[in-house]
């Protein structure tokens, strides 16, 4: 059986994580999740990026070594990651050997087939992205710290791919999306493609993989890092596990590191003679107001801020509601708590508040029998059984927000039902209405236990809470049959877990 893989970037460890690398690496989690309810047998990768000048740099500043300065920072990503109860199978640094070795391994591959040369450039060089970029990059101004550099250094033939590259794109439109980045990278193809730079004289750059064909040079960061995605999962070293694993599913990333993973990734893979990704998924920037959050600009959010305060559930369901996938989006608190109000106190709260309480009050704590189904209670048990296979499918779809609302809706007409059955007023009446009242609730509870499964992927700690609540623990997180919460199951104790917050 082939595994469902999916990946983050490897993130670069000249700094603290930010909300842009807890939103990707959320955004995988859930996923992964999900995919694990649906049965997949799912490999879900993370990891740091450790070389490059921007890590000596930051660790010259910091008068330490940079493997010293790297480990530090690895610490900080594994306590985010923990914190945001990040369900990872793997997370590779490529200051491993089992990454470095193969990369070695995949370079002198690449130059003893001649992919690979030595050349002199003579051009603008942005110390900022570590790359070399052309007159015209360097005259729009997108690129800090640019200078212009002479000196000798080996390329990857990467031009020699690009029709190749084009024509697949073409030929599979699931390749990279949303369809905006992809008619992106077409655009930046339609131009002639430069053969890519992959050393770095240790003249200048020593931090990085040495280029076992010269050891005066080290091997660029770029070419580098892309190469986690295979050394991880067994190229070159467990070809059973490489071969059930490979080619990833999704590969998620920041629409910044879109050309880096839609145009240099896959030429060294056609290089190497392995099949291209099934799905390259770039998303978009969160913004602070109408700016994107830069360490320069001041405006960056720190996660673990956020949690402490208003905890881990709350922080992944706005990230994951507020973004559409492939567009930008707003961060503030104040749309924060305007979020949290409206959907998980509003919404989900009240209804778990409502179902509970009556339980607990008017049948001492037990599930209730149901009686005869009405036609109100036909239509909603009707809308319910149809939704988890629509929210499944958005998911499939990586429409993460949509699914989330579908669920959202549900709740909202179970809250409508019980406004209309108003079963506070008929448990007080004879004893056929007392039945009616058991229904209503019973019809509740098992929907509740429905939504409360769906976003159990996006909220994993609140929605165990609530299914405890329920006493519905026992019932399989992927199982959305209806008739599945047992008469006379004792709920358990809590109250709602999203209380709501006062501005």
């Amino acid at each position: 059986m082939s595994k469902f893989y999916l990946t983050t970037p490897l993130y670069y460890v000249n700094d603290k994580p930010h909300l842009g690398t807890a939103y990707t690496t959320i955004l995988a989690d859930v996923i992964s999740r999900y995919y694990k309810t649906m049965n997949e047998d799912v490999f879900f990768l993370t990891g740091t990026d450790e070389h490059g000048q921007k890590v000596q740099e930051a660790a010259a500043k910091r008068q330490i070594e940079p493997k010293v300065h790297v480990d530090e920072y690895v610490i900080e990503f594994k306590k985010l990651w923990e914190k945001l109860h990040i369900d990872y199978d793997d997370f590779i640094r490529t200051t491993e050997k089992r990454h470095s070795d193969k990369v070695k391994k995949i370079l002198q591959q690449l130059f003893d087939d001649g992919e690979i040369y030595k050349d002199k450039y003579e051009g603008m060089y942005s110390v900022s992205e570590e790359r070399f970029i052309t007159q015209k990059e360097a005259e729009e101004g997108e690129f800090r710290q640019v200078k212009k550099l002479v000196e000798e250094n080996y390329f990857f033939k990467m031009s020699k791919y690009q029709s190749k590259l084009i024509k697949y794109i073409k030929n599979n439109p699931e390749f990279i999306q949303p369809e905006g980045r992809k008619n992106e990278v077409l655009g930046f193809l339609n131009k002639p493609l430069n053969d890519l730079c992959i050393s770095r004289p240790k003249s200048r750059l020593k931090w990085g993989i040495e280029l076992p064909f010269d050891n005066n040079y080290v091997t660029y960061v770029w070419f580098d890092a892309l190469l986690n995605y295979i050394t991880a999962i067994g190229w070159d070293h467990n070809e059973e596990s490489f071969r059930e694993t490979w080619p990833a599913n999704y590969h998620l990333i920041g629409k910044d590191i879109l050309t880096t993973h839609a145009v240099y990734w896959p030429t060294m893979l056609l290089a190497i003679g392995l099949p291209l990704p099934k799905t390259i998924f770039a998303h978009g920037w969160w913004l602070s107001g109408d700016s994107k959050m830069s360490k320069s600009l001041g405006n960056i959010i720190n996660p673990l801020n956020l949690i402490d305060k208003y905890g881990v559930d709350s922080l992944r369901y706005f990230l994951m509601k507020e973004m559409v996938l492939g567009k930008d989006s707003t961060f503030t608190i104040d749309l924060f708590i305007e979020r949290y109000n409206s959907d998980l106190a509003n919404d989900f709260g009240n209804l778990v508040n409502r179902v509970t309480i009556m339980i607990h009050k008017h049948f001492n704590s037990r599930i209730p029998e149901p009686g005869n189904y009405n036609e109100i209670d036909l239509e909603l048990i009707g809308f319910a059984k149809t939704t988890p296979q629509l929210v499944i499918k958005d998911i499939e779809n990586l429409k993460i927000p949509d699914g989330i609302e579908k669920t959202l809706i549900l709740m909202r007409k179970i809250n409508k039902y019980l406004e209309v059955k108003s079963p506070w007023k008929s448990i007080k009446s004879d004893s056929s209405q007392r039945s009616e009242a058991a229904t209503t609730m019973y019809i509740s509870a098992d929907l509740l236990r429905i939504c409360t499964q769906l976003l159990n992927p996006v909220m994993p700690n609140k929605t165990t809470v609530i299914l405890k609540m329920l006493g519905s623990t026992s019932i399989q997180i992927n199982n959305y049959s209806t008739n599945l919460v047992k008469v006379g199951q004792k709920l358990g104790n809590g109250k709602s877990p999203f209380p709501r917050i006062l501005i």
